[in-house]
């Protein structure tokens, strides 16, 4: 799969879309997601071209590899999750219902989020 320039993450890094930022630092950025799924539902994303985990993982430099997850930590501790918890996910490909193809991490909390994995099959 190639990168699409023009999904809308790579729009918002651009500033042609508006975000409510949570968080920022040289290579990530974290922002509210526009239709929470918990009482907070923030968004970390890399400001580099990555579709997936595996495509940030093995061509990521390792300064991005490290800001990114200190984002994700920030974010934690900016919103007040560290003491109850909170998840973190990322959805990669079709099967796990990946909507934009930009490597993201959701981080969510607020609330008790019950069983990891939905057991249906």
């Amino acid at each position: 799969m190639i990168y699409d320039i023009d999904n809308i993450f790579a729009k918002i890094l651009r500033g042609e879309i508006p975000c409510t930022k949570v968080f920022e630092n040289d290579h990530a950025l974290a922002f509210e997601d526009i239709n929470p799924m918990t009482p907070v539902h923030v968004l970390v994303i890399p400001k580099g071209e990555y579709i997936s985990m595996v495509d940030f993982s093995l061509a990521a430099s390792d300064i991005e590899i490290v800001d990114f997850n200190r984002a994700i930590g920030e974010v934690a501790k900016i919103k007040g999750l560290i003491q109850t918890g909170y998840r973190t996910l990322a959805n990669h490909g079709i099967h796990a219902r990946q909507d934009v193809f930009h490597y993201h991490v959701h981080v969510v909390g607020g609330r008790d989020l019950g069983g990891m994995i939905n057991k249906e099959r």
